[in-house]
């Protein structure tokens, strides 16, 4: 069943939102993470244990786990895992050029996965699936990009707070719609933006997460975020819906080393070509 995202749809987006538990099994949560992974290579769900009240969604949507994005067995190029253990969840990162058979199957796919701080029983997957029309979408230049980053764990000793890392992430969504976040997002130099296909580096050491940031400020918010944080890759993802891009969903995770901006990578599901995308031209609207 599907629901209006800013009626039935944010109440059931906010009903998701973790309540801060005690820390979780990161090994048992990996451990998910990998089967989840296998259940895109296969195309088969049999083996992805989930509760009695297992939702799933994509792009924003409630819908049957059959009927999504598992119908297809993918070969996954690239994959990208964190791992919450304070909210029990995960953040994987996906990028897909062929499917198993080796047919073009274009996709980027950033998945929270939520468990139940009780048993660990999975009761949500949150998938922002973008395809060829979605916004800057290319999955191999954004395979090019992604492999040639450093996403390794950070020293135990050099690691940034949960705080810091959500301050990190909300003061950059929120620069849409307050100017004044703009100052309150720790830039770090080098940084570099990986938004769709489209890279805002070229390995200079100048540079910048700053490129094409929005200069118009009194936009609709970023809204509904739900959020995965991991310290061990100074990494946090957030899911939300870009409501001034005509409810877009969006992916965002940020890697963040020695307090600073290091790398950001965005997917988001607007049709590049539609007459919204181009007075919008991403962040200058």
């Amino acid at each position: 069943m599907h629901y209006s995202l800013l009626g039935i749809g944010a109440a059931v987006l906010g009903a998701f939102l973790p309540v801060v538990a005690a820390e979780c099994n990161r090994t048992a949560i990996q451990a998910y993470s990998d089967e989840y992974v296998k259940a895109h290579e296969t195309g088969q769900i049999a083996e992805l244990a989930t509760a009695e009240n297992f939702t799933y969604m994509e792009n924003n949507k409630t819908q049957d786990i059959a009927s999504g994005i598992f119908k297809k067995a993918l070969k996954i190029a690239h994959r990208h895992t964190i791992v919450d253990e304070i909210d029990c969840a995960s953040f994987t990162e996906l990028i897909v050029t062929h499917d198993s058979a080796g047919k073009a199957a274009p996709y980027v796919i950033g998945s929270q996965i939520r468990h139940s701080s009780d048993d660990l029983s999975v009761y949500l997957i949150d998938l922002i699936v973008s395809t060829t029309g979605s916004w800057l979408f290319n999955s191999t230049r954004t395979l090019e990009y992604a492999s040639k980053e450093n996403w390794s764990v950070i020293e135990e000793g050099k690691r940034d707070t949960r705080e810091k890392l959500k301050l990190a992430a909300d003061a950059y969504l929120d620069m849409w719609h307050n100017k004044s976040a703009i100052d309150a997002v720790p830039w770090g130099t080098p940084c570099v933006r990986l938004e769709g296909s489209v890279y805002t580096g070229n390995g200079s050491p100048t540079d910048s997460c700053k490129v094409g940031i929005p200069t118009n400020n009194n936009q609709a918010p970023n809204s509904h975020r739900r959020y995965v944080t991991d310290l061990t890759y100074g990494s946090i993802s957030v899911l939300c819906i870009f409501e001034h891009l005509s409810n877009a969903p969006d992916s965002h995770e940020f890697r963040m080393e020695n307090g600073k901006l290091r790398y950001i990578h965005t997917i988001t599901i607007a049709r590049s070509g539609s007459s919204v995308c181009k007075a919008f031209k991403r962040h200058d609207a």
